[in-house]
């Protein structure tokens, strides 16, 4: 069994395959199938463009309902489980909030800005019977941002297993999700970059299988007025979140470790008993750098 590594751009960021195989070839084509499949679902749900799914449901905001094919129908039941697991905070209409939170000029918006289009955002305002989706008010956006490169990593790591790969790792931008150990038992390493110092580390945790992923307010922001305001939004108030520098969890699958992720940047200090009620593995660090960490025990394959 030799190492092959894979590395390709999709998805606005940098990613790599690690494989085990008996050889080359095996490795070579199976690594193409599992590229093919992520650049798949981010050319059928990317915002950015003008035929996906995604964007077909946005153009039709506040004028009809949409027929959805099983896959999409798969990740709207995704959001619909979280945004009720985490009381209402994991929302996918809530991207429309970037119309008014530009990261790039670094000033905050008026309050008066924020509030007019919280009109738009919430997931309560949507109708889905699990066929046909339809957001209720014209304006009104779904995006796939905080689930679609997660379910990526699942698919890609689905297809590796197929293809007989059972030792290896899928990273797509830092979300990763382990195959399985190294042929001589050993796990991989997985290093978590310090949320202050970005040329340090804060850790690594080694898995033998199962995801992690991270969420942090250090990917995306700009401090004005002596205060951090990062990407992720509220969707409730439409403010960035400030409790949480970073946030990892370890769960056996990479949806469901991002989704947790992100909500424990937006649950702020009440994320805890929400980890431990769902016996989650976190690695938290505060804003005043605490560290606030629960190990799993090494997830099962599935």
């Amino acid at each position: 069994m030799t190492l092959q590594r894979f590395t390709f751009r999709a998805m606005a960021c940098d990613n790599e395959l690690q494989l085990y195989a008996a050889d080359v070839q095996t490795a070579q084509m199976s690594a193409e199938k599992a590229i093919a499949e992520v650049k798949r679902i981010e050319s059928t749900y990317s915002r950015y463009r003008d035929d996906t799914v995604v964007s077909h449901i946005n153009r039709m905001a506040g004028k009809s309902a949409v027929d959805v094919d099983q896959e999409t129908a798969l990740l709207l039941n995704l959001a619909d489980d979280w945004f009720r697991l985490s009381g209402g905070l994991f929302d996918i209409t809530s991207g429309v909030l970037r119309q008014v939170w530009n990261f790039r000029n670094g000033i905050p918006p008026s309050a008066r800005a924020v509030a007019a289009i919280l009109a738009r955002v919430g997931w309560d305002k949507a109708e889905w019977d699990g066929r046909h989706f339809r957001l209720m008010r014209e304006g009104m956006e779904i995006d796939f941002g905080g689930i679609g490169k997660e379910y990526a990593v699942d698919r890609a790591a689905e297809i590796l297993l197929a293809e007989g790969i059972s030792s290896g790792l899928v990273n797509l931008g830092g979300d990763v999700r382990i195959l399985g150990p190294h042929p001589n038992g050993e796990a991989w390493p997985v290093h978590i970059i310090h949320p202050r110092k970005p040329d340090s580390l804060l850790t690594t945790i080694d898995l033998a299988c199962g995801a992690l992923t991270t969420s942090g307010d250090y990917q995306r922001f700009f401090e004005f007025g002596g205060r951090r305001y990062c990407h992720i939004l509220n969707p409730r108030t439409g403010w960035p979140v400030n409790h949480w520098q970073s946030a990892t969890i370890v769960a056996p699958e990479c949806t469901a470790a991002g989704c947790a992720s992100t909500i424990t940047m937006l649950l702020e200090d009440a994320a805890l008993p929400f980890l431990e009620e769902r016996g989650a593995g976190y690695l938290l660090v505060d804003q005043e750098g605490k560290v606030h960490e629960k190990r799993p025990p090494t997830p099962t394959a599935s």
